[in-house]
């Protein structure tokens, strides 16, 4: 008898050290670790534009789940959608139907940012400036305007001076391209986030948009500046994503946050749902990243005012 328990408890021990077993635990691990995370906010606003010019890198997803993550450890979070396909404003659960008051009327119509600015159904702190269709017009109408690359500036800084609750954070989600609106995300910003997808031509364009940040910050908005990079689409089982990863953090080892964000289901289902992952399933492996991420984030506080200045 006794020997047959024995066998039985030598042949489960290699499930117990399977790799399945060890990313459970170590997944369970991060979650509690979550569980007792401790922040501190500044309590001054964060303006962070998300961009790269190559799409399909994860870009309006990291926007949605880092401004949700943000706002589940207290951040009061607004995020302003700037893209004209609008997938920022549907993530989040705000209307952005054609006769939606919008982001477009703020930099046609002079609207007041606040007039616009709807509260997400998925927290009373995630707020957000919804696009409409309207704004795939507003590069042609934005020529004609007076200040054209500072519009957007005007408004969130009108808005951060009589807003009753300033945000902690504003995260402005570009579209896919060198436009007039992406310059005034970049005027309107002193942080830029660069989400890289962990495969193969992760690095192609990114030379292009370093100078296009270094351009804006010589001619337009010297606190500008690269302050974070996020590693997405991280398959650890692949050697590729590893080299990627490795190569990034070599070229960028200040920049390039800790936390990478897994290849994960749960990130690209929560969308149709008109959900971010925080929401949808909270304790998947994609969320506990971008918990992660978010908590990386507040920790490595910046001073951008200073750094313009130097």
């Amino acid at each position: 008898m006794k020997q047959s328990e024995n066998s039985e408890h030598t042949a489960s021990d290699p499930l117990d050290d399977s790799p399945i077993a060890r990313e459970l635990a170590d997944l369970s691990a991060r979650r509690r670790a979550l569980e007792n995370v401790d922040v501190t906010l500044s309590g001054t606003t964060r303006v962070v534009t998300v961009s790269n010019q190559k799409g399909g890198v994860g870009k309006t997803t990291s926007v949605v789940n880092l401004a949700a993550a943000l706002a589940a450890v207290g951040a009061r979070v607004l995020v302003i959608d700037l893209d004209p396909q609008g997938n920022a404003s549907t993530a989040l659960g705000v209307p952005h139907t054609a006769d939606t008051p919008s982001i477009y009327d703020v930099l046609i119509d002079d609207f007041a940012l606040a007039d616009v600015v709807q509260t997400s159904p998925e927290s009373e702190l995630l707020l957000c400036a919804p696009s409409t269709i309207h704004l795939a017009g507003a590069e042609i109408e934005l020529v004609s305007q007076v200040a054209r690359e500072h519009r957007l500036r005007t408004a969130l800084d009108g808005y951060l001076e009589s807003a009753p609750h300033r945000p902690d954070f504003v995260i402005i989600d570009c579209p896919p391209s060198l436009g007039l609106l992406t310059i005034n995300a970049f005027t309107a910003a002193s942080e830029v986030l660069i989400p890289i997808q962990c495969e193969y031509y992760a690095l192609e364009g990114l030379s292009q948009l370093l100078g296009n940040v270094s351009m804006i910050q010589k001619h337009l908005n010297p606190r500008l500046h690269v302050s974070t990079i996020l590693l997405t689409m991280y398959d650890g089982r692949t050697r590729l994503a590893q080299q990627v990863a490795d190569e990034v953090r070599q070229h960028f080892p200040d920049e390039v946050l800790a936390t990478v964000i897994p290849r994960s289901v749960r990130v690209s289902e929560a969308p149709s749902f008109g959900q971010t992952v925080i929401a949808y399933d909270g304790q998947s492996a994609g969320a506990v990243a971008y918990r992660e991420a978010a908590v990386e984030i507040i920790r490595r506080e910046t001073a951008p005012d200073s750094e313009g200045e130097s």
